[in-house]
């Protein structure tokens, strides 16, 4: 099956990107599948170019550092592959002002500032044309990404309207469920990138120690008992969340063990660092040797372009530009 996955970025990968994504993708690469660091998406942000650019290096590193394989599968970055901007502008032509001005996302984050980028309200399309350059099948999509699946589909079938058949049309699927990690020191927010928190973030190339003492003073309560449950013990049941996705086990089976906060913490932390001191080495070494890393970059730009490259031409002919 067809799978492209992409990630901005916008900051340091931290453990929810990691159970969020990395880690699926790694345990679903394959040969038809695609990962990209979504440097494109990520212009609509306030950002300067040489962290652009850094942080760009930086995921793509983590990516490989977390276990994808480039030789089973396709990582790249997306600015590399030229045809993401040349189909998005002919999927804008197709696209409406009235279904853009429509997305939430776009309600939301434009009525935080005066002047926002135009960026802000065509992104969509950028990502459609991110998922029907590779004749991907299906996309995990949670509850806050539906509309834009929606909107890629949409697209599509206009396009295969007005030009004839194109595009493959895609379809959502549920997407693998994982752990809820929240914020260590707000656990009513999650863990994010762009929101600073240098106590409640755990980031994927924290040391040992630092992780240990993020961990120890991770909010709680004050009853003592270890059990799940959301609205009444949120620090606690926070911790149990990413204790059961990084071990495998349910959130509530982990509560069965433990009697006290110290030594679910303690056992937290341990796995922990054995779970991401392996990442944070091979990260370090990828940092080191830039050679090896734009290696990678440039085999997976060929890959991905062998295949976007034949569904841009197809769109482009259908237009009547090629």
């Amino acid at each position: 099956m067809r799978v492209l996955s992409g990630m901005q970025p916008s900051g340091a990968a931290h453990l929810g990107n990691y159970l969020g994504a990395l880690r699926p993708w790694v345990d679903s690469q394959s040969p038809d599948a695609f990962y990209c660091v979504v440097d494109l998406h990520a212009l609509t942000l306030d950002m300067s170019p040489a962290d652009l650019r850094r942080q760009t290096v930086e995921l793509l590193a983590t990516m490989i550092a977390s276990g994808l394989d480039p030789e089973l599968c396709t990582v790249f970055v997306q600015s590399q592959v030229p045809y993401h901007a040349q189909l998005s502008w002919l999927l804008e032509c197709v696209a409406t002002y009235g279904e853009l001005t429509r997305m939430v996302a776009f309600k939301e984050k434009s009525q935080r500032s005066q002047g926002y980028r135009v960026g802000l309200l065509t992104y969509p399309v950028l990502m459609a044309a991110d998922i029907l350059l590779y004749e991907t099948e299906c996309v995990p999509v949670g509850d806050d990404q539906r509309q834009h699946l929606e909107l890629s589909r949409n697209i599509a079938e206009r396009f295969n309207a007005r030009y004839g058949e194109t595009f493959r049309v895609p379809k959502g699927i549920q997407p693998v469920v994982a752990a809820r990690v929240m914020d260590l020191q707000d656990p009513q927010r999650k863990m994010s990138k762009s929101l600073a928190s240098p106590l409640g973030t755990i980031y994927l190339t924290d040391e040992p120690a630092d992780l240990e003492r993020k961990v120890k003073r991770a909010v709680t309560d004050t009853d003592g008992s270890v059990r799940l449950d959301w609205e009444k013990k949120p620090g606690v049941s926070n911790l149990l969340e990413i204790f059961a996705g990084l071990s495998g086990e349910r959130p509530d089976a982990v509560a069965q063990r433990y009697s006290s906060y110290g030594d679910l913490k303690r056992d937290l932390a341990a796995l922990l660092i054995e779970t991401l001191s392996p990442i944070r080495r091979r990260y370090y070494e990828l940092m080191t040797d830039p050679e090896e890393l734009n290696l990678i970059a440039t085999e997976g730009a060929r890959r991905a372009c062998a295949v976007a490259g034949d569904v841009y031409d197809r769109a482009a002919r259908a237009v009547g530009i090629a």
